[in-house]
C-alpha cells in the first residue's frame, strides 16, 4: 500500500469473509470520538438453524431475539430479515440480525446483559452456524 499512505493511516479494520464460495471484503474506519455521535456501531449476525427444529421453534428464537430491544436500553436500533438472494451464496444462512449501539461501550454493556444470555439459551439447541461480524457503520 505504498501508493496510498492516507488510505493505509486511515485504515481501522479490514475484514475478509469466505461465505458460500464468495468472498465479501469489508473496511471500516474506527471513527474518532467527534465521529462517534454520526456513526453506528452495527453487530451483525447471521443464523444456520439446526434442519431439525421446526418453523415454530425457529421463530421462537426470532421472536426472542426482537425482545432484546425491549429489555436493553444500550440498543441503539435493531433489524432483521430472512435471507431472499437470488445469488444463492447464503452458506445456509437463513436469518441476519443487525443491532446497532451508539458506542463500544454500549455493546460491551450487551453481550453479557442478562438478557442476552437468556436469548443464547433460547437459541443453542435450534442453531446450527453462527456468524458475527461487527463494524463502524460509515457512508
Amino acid at each position: 500500500m505504498n501508493c496510498c499512505p492516507m488510505l493505509r493511516r486511515s485504515l481501522g479494520f479490514l475484514a475478509l469473509l469466505i461465505v458460500g464460495g464468495g468472498v465479501w471484503v469489508m473496511v471500516s474506519e474506527r471513527p474518532s470520538a467527534a465521529d462517534q455521535d454520526e456513526k453506528m456501531l452495527r453487530h451483525v449476525v447471521m443464523f444456520q438453524f439446526k434442519k431439525e427444529s421446526s418453523k415454530e421453534e425457529v421463530q421462537q428464537v426470532v421472536d426472542a431475539f426482537r425482545r432484546l430491544p425491549e429489555k436493553i436500553p444500550q440498543i441503539a436500533d435493531f433489524e432483521y430479515g430472512t435471507d431472499n438472494s437470488p445469488e444463492g451464496l447464503a452458506d445456509g444462512f437463513t436469518h441476519c440480525f443487525l443491532v446497532s449501539f451508539k458506542s463500544e461501550k454500549d455493546r460491551d454493556v450487551y453481550l453479557p446483559h442478562q438478557a442476552h444470555q437468556d436469548f443464547v439459551k433460547v437459541l443453542k439447541p435450534h442453531l446450527e452456524k453462527v456468524l458475527v461480524v461487527d463494524y463502524w457503520a460509515a457512508q
